[in-house]
């Protein structure tokens, strides 16, 4: 399965592969060399600690980079009245008749601890191109859903405080 990004994903992901590739590489090889000048490899934890670094950093280029090469591109805007990405959304759950607000972002982006749902969770899959005023069944799986009623749209362009997530 492809994940779903949006031009700007794919270009905050270009930009960190590029700082990781033209400044954290070169400083990652420097330490690897000044901490195997400091003697036995065997029992030099600092030698250890640089390596580690460097082989993390070298992870996350590939990973990056697999992932724009493997990624769907989708279109980020949506109608002015309706629900969209990078859209805050207010909802009124009705199981329990409690207020949530949600940013909908792509699934790299999904962050439920911080509100962040993202278009393929239950939630962003039943809001997506709904309007404030709709009532809208969220499906979590064949024996249970509930309904949440749209409230407010807030809608946000600028999805430039939003990071891709590190794994």
């Amino acid at each position: 399965m492809y994940d779903k990004l949006t031009k700007s994903d794919v270009q905050k992901m270009q930009e960190e592969i590029e700082y990781r590739k033209v400044t954290l590489r070169k400083q990652l090889l420097e330490d690897v060399k000044e901490t195997r000048a400091h003697g036995d490899l065997s029992e030099n934890f600092e030698y250890h600690a640089a390596k580690r670094e460097k082989n993390k950093n070298e992870s996350r280029i590939r990973y990056l980079e697999r992932m724009i090469r493997t990624a769907e591109v989708i279109d980020d805007s949506s109608q002015e009245d309706e629900v969209g990405m990078n859209n805050t959304v207010e909802v009124l759950i009705e199981e329990d008749n409690t207020v949530e607000t949600y940013r909908i972002v792509t699934t790299v982006r999904g962050d439920s601890l911080h509100n962040l749902i993202s278009i393929e969770s239950p939630v962003g899959k039943a809001l997506m191109g709904h309007k404030e005023g709709d009532r809208v069944e969220v499906k979590v799986n064949d024996n249970y859903s509930y309904f949440m009623a749209i409230r407010k749209i807030i809608k946000t362009d600028d999805d430039s405080q939003d990071k891709i997530r590190s794994f």
